[in-house]
């Protein structure tokens, strides 16, 4: 049996049957709950009934990004393999913060970062050859209706004091 840390990004996005995801990266949904919470019981920023709770294995790989986007729900990313990873984010108020998420706690990382719902972010591979396979989990459940892939331009303008960053992680 071979150690996985001597597999790289190829082998995972096979492995897994990972797919390119829009905002960069590859990703395979691993978990969808099959009860229901109605609309009428969600916040009114959800426009249809979801389900509690989703969860996908996501690998981005260098020089690769995650480009900003945002969600309705919080999501939590879980660290599994590979280098770390820095989580971009601009919360709602227009500050900036980077999550660290990896392995190595001397460096910063954790095992598990939330990004907040409405918060736009964007993330990138610390290692310039590396590759972080980790999971997001969404609840109410992930539905691509709560998914927006930031315009470069618009975000920037509300949030010029960003500028740089917003530049280099949008498409």
């Amino acid at each position: 049996m071979s150690s996985s840390a001597n597999h790289n990004a190829a082998y995972w996005i096979q492995h897994l049957g990972l797919q390119a995801h829009p905002e960069g990266g590859y990703f395979k949904e691993t978990h969808r709950s099959t009860e229901q919470i109605s609309v009428a019981h969600l916040p009114p920023r959800f426009s249809q009934d979801h389900c509690f709770s989703t969860a996908i294995y996501y690998l981005l790989e260098a020089p690769d990004f995650s480009a900003f986007h945002r969600i309705q729900q919080d999501e939590v990313w879980h660290f599994y393999q590979g280098t770390g990873l820095t989580i971009q984010v601009i919360t709602t108020e227009g500050e900036h913060l980077r999550l660290q998420l990896g392995p190595d706690p001397e460096q910063g990382q954790a095992w598990q970062q939330v990004v907040k719902a409405g918060d736009w972010f964007a993330a990138t591979v610390d290692d310039p050859k590396g590759y972080a396979l980790v999971g997001c989990t969404v609840a109410p459940g992930f539905e691509f209706a709560d998914f927006e892939l930031a315009d470069g331009q618009a975000l920037a303008k509300q949030h010029p004091q960003h500028n740089n960053l917003i530049q280099q992680l949008t498409r």
